[in-house]
């Protein structure tokens, strides 16, 4: 497998069911994050299909957000593999879920526009990580995130959802 043209997802989290990021949701976006060569930044590329259209020509806030939340939160995932000097995929795996997502809605976002997400961590890598995220639409910035994203045991998280302690 070739890890630099392999998204994180793919390699971390094949069986991923999430709407957003999930490889192996049926109807899913698939988000795809990768290392941008600067080292310092995930990117993600994703053109929004007519379905996610909000205003006539503008794409849907709530898909900007779920787009910010998934890529974001594999930024925070991605940072704690390096910081264990471990690839993604390796055991046991690092999970991790939005404690806030914060999103700054500067200008429309067009659709028939190809998005591009970078982000990063921003200060310490540790069990709450602040991601900041910037949605690009060619040349302009439409949305700024700032977020924070947890490092769970997602059995312990599961449990715990259904009211087992």
């Amino acid at each position: 497998m070739n890890h630099t043209l392999t998204c994180l997802q793919a390699l971390a989290a094949p069986e991923g069911i999430c709407y957003g990021c999930g490889c192996a949701h049926p109807s899913g976006l698939h988000v795809q994050s990768h290392w941008d060569t600067d080292g310092i930044h995930l990117v993600c590329r994703h053109t929004p299909d007519s379905t996610f259209t909000g205003w006539p020509g503008l794409v849907y806030g709530g898909l900007l957000a779920m787009l910010v939340d998934c890529h974001s939160n594999w930024t925070a995932m991605a940072y704690h593999y390096r910081c264990e000097g471990r690839e993604p995929g390796s055991l046991p795996r690092i999970d991790c879920v939005t404690g806030s997502l914060g999103l700054n809605y500067l200008k429309p976002t067009p659709m028939g526009v190809e998005l591009l997400l970078k982000a990063r961590v921003e200060g310490e890598v540790g069990r709450k990580s602040r991601v900041v995220c910037e949605v690009w639409a060619g040349d302009t910035l439409t949305v700024t995130a700032d977020s924070v994203f947890v490092r769970v045991d997602t059995a312990k998280l599961r449990l715990k959802a259904h009211g087992h302690s």
